[in-house]
């Protein structure tokens, strides 16, 4: 499976530099700046989003010098790791954020975002700039309009400077793909970040972005934000629209280095859509107001492996869960009630009807290329797989899956009834090594396909609740690893609030920040 150079090797930092530099030719050559100009530039990418939103608004800082920081930084910090892709030209860019400065001027402030550098992950359509799915197939296609989600962030006054990196079709909960190359982990350069969402997390780990949007099905938002230190937000299907009258297994949701900024950058892109069906109609304004919490007696229940009398558990890399119980130990300290909890119904059946569901979801939406055997050809393996297992799944087959679906779901927020939150892990291993595709084995057990090593998000899609990755530590290696907050059906606002509690307690991304953010 190619991943932009062939021939250069992932061994050394100077040939993964060549990786990156040659898969990502759209960004141009890199420029190292100046130690004055670096101290510059760390007053405006070191603020976080909310803060620096702040200061344009009240004009402590213009647009053009945000834009010019950002890109400085950009500069210096993406050969590194390939976060941001198709990155668009700076004078473009700059005159971009003068217009918004003048904007200021005449008092049209738009509102959250304005002037701030977004890059929307490459999954998603913004006008005028590539839209390649990471496919060689669609290496050359130009968005020709706005999903809602960036036309909303754009109405906020974004800036969209680029792309955040993405797998295949979003395909493997790791960021790499044959137009682009590889994107590597905030954190240390030779394992990987995540994904699908693995850009965008990168991209806000080393501050070349203050906020970023994400999608998630397996995982996307949650494994690559507790891999890189960040906040990853899986909301409910519709609070973002996006799937019309299918109940899909995929989302989106917002990014950030801390919860204030996840909530507000959430406030922007949710809201009901009259053209979505299964859009919720609630203001999303509530995002935007008061986190404040009293977390004494709140009960959290933790799943931890999802063990059951049927099953030992989920496979689970030694210190998975003792990084977690640490982040377990800080809610206790806080006042919270923590006890271990079991669903009661078979895991093992959920996933089954989670694979096979996204299977045929994947069949339909790859079909056609998967027909055509030049451009099947030009298909990563895993999604040739997903296609040939999805046409498996007959007419017949979907109610029933449908119905495992929804004793699982009845079965899941049962818990709800003694518990006000439930908690697992964000992924069942530490970020691995960046060459591996996937991994093959857990503790000595076998991945019998590329997804059943994110089970533990899996499981949790499955329920449709909203769910929030965090912080959880690091082990003794330096990686590190994140908790899944997950809240009542469509209770966003008790995620965001307790997370905010949780993060107020810790201050994972500012206390242990990335290295590369000091380059």
């Amino acid at each position: 499976m190619p991943r932009g150079n062939d021939k250069a090797k992932i061994d050394t930092e100077a040939s993964r530099r060549e990786i990156l530099a040659g898969g990502s030719a759209l960004i141009g050559a890199a420029m190292l700046a100046g130690e004055a100009q670096a101290a510059s530039d760390n007053s405006i990418t070191g603020m976080d989003g909310l803060a620096l939103a702040a200061a344009i608004k009240n004009k402590k800082v213009s647009c053009v010098e945000v834009m010019t920081a950002y890109l400085d930084h950009i500069e210096r910090i993406n050969p590194k790791v390939n976060a941001i892709v198709s990155l668009q030209p700076r004078d473009m860019l700059l005159a971009d954020a003068k217009a918004k400065d003048e904007d200021l001027v005449a008092g049209r402030y738009a509102g959250f975002l304005h002037g701030l550098p977004l890059a929307p992950k490459d999954l998603t359509a913004a006008k005028g700039i590539a839209f390649t799915d990471g496919s060689p197939l669609f290496k050359d296609r130009i968005a020709q309009e706005d999903s809602l989600v960036v036309a909303r962030m754009r109405a906020a006054g974004g800036i969209m400077i680029g792309k955040t990196n993405a797998p295949e079709f979003g395909m493997g909960s790791q960021t790499y793909n044959p137009v682009f190359g590889t994107t590597l982990n905030a954190y240390d350069q030779r394992l990987t970040c995540g994904g699908s969402s693995g850009g965008a997390s990168v991209a806000l780990a080393t501050r070349m972005l203050a906020v970023a949007d994400g999608s998630d099905n397996c995982g996307s938002l949650r494994n690559p934000a507790g891999w890189n230190n960040i906040f990853g937000f899986r909301t409910t299907f519709g609070r973002i629209p996006s799937g019309g009258f299918l109940f899909d297994t995929s989302v989106t949701g917002p990014m950030a280095r801390n919860v204030p900024d996840l909530a507000r950058l959430l406030s922007v892109q949710a809201g009901p859509e009259l053209k979505e069906p299964l859009s919720i109609d609630e203001d999303p304004g509530i995002f935007a107001g008061s986190l404040a919490m009293n977390v004494k007696g709140v009960r959290i229940g933790w799943l931890g492996d999802f063990a059951d009398a049927d099953s030992k558990g989920l496979a689970m890399e030694p210190g998975v869960l003792d990084v977690c119980r640490a982040a377990l130990k800080t809610f206790g300290d806080m006042g919270v009630g923590v006890s271990e909890v079991k669903v009661p119904a078979s895991a093992e059946d959920a996933w089954q009807a989670y694979t096979r569901l996204r299977c045929w979801a994947s069949a339909a939406n790859y079909g056609a290329l998967y027909d055509d055997p030049a451009r099947r050809a030009q298909l990563k393996p895993e999604a040739q797989w997903e296609v040939e297992q999805g046409r498996q799944v007959t007419g017949a087959d979907v109610p029933h899956l449908l119905a495992a679906r929804l004793h699982w779901y009845q079965a899941f927020v049962s818990l709800f009834e003694a518990h006000d939150f439930l908690v697992a892990p964000t992924a069942q291993l530490f970020a691995f090594d960046a060459r591996t595709h996937w991994p093959a084995e857990i503790a000595g057990r076998k991945m019998d396909t590329y997804l059943r090593w994110m089970q533990v998000c899996g499981l949790i899609t499955m329920t449709g609740c909203p769910v929030l990755a965090a912080p959880a530590g690091f082990d003794p290696k330096g990686r590190s690893m994140g908790i899944q907050i997950v809240g009542k059906p469509r209770r966003e606002i008790d995620c965001l609030k307790l997370a905010n509690a949780y993060d107020a307690a810790t201050r994972w991304p500012g206390k242990r920040p990335s290295p590369l953010t000091k380059a």
